[in-house]
């Protein structure tokens, strides 16, 4: 009897101990392991076709081509134009749609697609977060800043937001400071929200996005756009496709 006793007290304790251990990975490892990180990065290059609505009114119809590693990129534009980007340089031709938000859209759009697989990045702080929205039981969600110096926006941060059941990354709310100072775009913070999950070459990725406004405390709030992203396929490039031609201008 007291052989049996002593067998349940381990088991159990072993069982407390797979748990506890369970609860003590990361979140962003458990978010990254679910997107397929490492799969992700073995390839060189990802593209897809991206079109984007705001308000009811097209912002970007184009397809995207960015090495997995997200040091360069190319946007090349319906009518044409191109905005490449090479680690923070710049460079576009004069047919872009919006000179004006060049920089931003270099960055921003091929930065949405990335996250789940830049979340471990150097420069990243993660904070708890204390979720007290309606559905918080449905998610596992911290709070992402940046240190000083990181990227072209350090101020910005982000709630992000995963399935419990999956670990797949399906919501951050977020401010965007590139365009607005911290104080202003903290009293405006707007979510995106990743659906349509589909596996390419073993690697799960939405295929829909959607634009809301959010409130701490309350979460989604009011749509503002949507996205939608076909033709996604893991690519080999060659070195002069990030070459910007010579009448480009850069910023």
């Amino acid at each position: 009897m007291k052989k049996i006793a002593l067998t349940l007290s381990f088991a159990i304790l072993m069982l407390v101990g797979c748990k506890s251990k369970e609860e003590n990975i990361k979140f962003t490892d458990k978010v990254e392991k679910a997107h397929q990180k490492k799969e992700f990065l073995a390839q060189e290059a990802v593209q897809f076709d991206l079109k984007l609505f705001f308000g009811g009114k097209e912002k970007i119809t184009a397809k995207f081509t960015v090495l997995t590693n997200s040091t360069k990129g190319v946007i090349e534009y319906k009518n044409g134009a191109k905005i490449i980007f090479d680690n923070d340089k710049v460079f576009y031709s004069s047919t872009v749609p919006n000179e004006e938000s060049v920089r931003f859209d270099a960055f921003t759009w091929a930065y949405f697609f990335l996250l789940p697989t830049k979340l471990s990045d150097p420069g990243t702080i993660w904070n708890s977060y204390e979720n007290k929205e309606k559905d918080q039981e449905k998610y596992l969600a911290e709070k992402l800043t940046f240190k000083s110096g990181t990227g072209d926006a350090p101020d910005d941060w982000y709630v992000v937001y995963a399935n419990k059941k999956t670990n797949l990354l399906e919501k951050a709310a977020y401010i965007v400071t590139l365009t607005a100072g911290k104080e202003a775009a903290e009293k405006n913070p707007h979510a995106i929200q990743y659906l349509d999950y589909k596996e390419v070459d073993g690697i799960p990725i939405a295929n829909k996005w959607i634009f809301w406004g959010w409130e701490e405390g309350k979460g989604l709030t009011d749509e503002l756009g949507q996205a939608t992203l076909e033709n996604i396929k893991f690519i080999k490039t060659t070195e002069d496709y990030f070459t910007p031609a010579t009448d480009f201008k850069t910023i």
